[in-house]
């Protein structure tokens, strides 16, 4: 990602953990994540990008 182009917050104002208080329902990021997200450098942020997405894969393969 450039500097013209940020990478957002991927919060959707869904703001529950799920039961085993691991991982945001909405966002599904863990509570160290979304702390530190305002510090994050562009790649570790792509990063998180890149495990949310991983976790929403396995979510819909447990269904």
């Amino acid at each position: 990602m450039s500097q013209n182009h940020p990478i957002a917050d991927p919060c959707i104002n869904i703001c529950r953990m799920d039961q085993g208080g691991k991982l945001c329902q909405g966002c599904k990021r863990t509570a160290l994540e979304i702390g530190a997200w305002p510090r994050m450098t562009e790649p570790q942020k792509a990063q998180v990008l890149g495990l949310i997405e991983q976790r929403m894969n396995a979510s819909h393969r447990a269904i």
